[in-house]
């Protein structure tokens, strides 16, 4: 493997290593209705709701993603190997 495999191995490692409540940031408003919805503080309190929401965002985000690379894959490799092989 090259050492850009490499590094690209590692820095999404790095990336899934991270804590959900770190990356899965839902938007402040959402965020505070169900945390006073749950019944706890908005920012320290109790907040189930708040973490199941914000797991709920990235889960309907990631999907449309996966879905455009599968259906996509093969332009998409293409205009990489097209850029590689640019000069100029």
């Amino acid at each position: 493997m090259s050492k850009r495999h490499l590094l690209l191995i590692a820095v999404v490692l790095v990336l899934m290593a991270l804590p959900a409540d770190g990356w899965a940031q839902g938007c402040s408003m959402c965020k505070a209705v169900a945390g006073t919805e749950a019944g706890g503080s908005v920012y320290g309190g109790n907040q189930a709701v708040g973490g199941g929401l914000n797991k709920g965002i990235l889960f309907m985000i990631a999907i449309p993603y996966l879905l455009l690379f599968l259906f996509f894959r093969k332009r998409i490799s293409s205009f990489i190997r097209e850029f590689r092989n640019a000069q100029g």
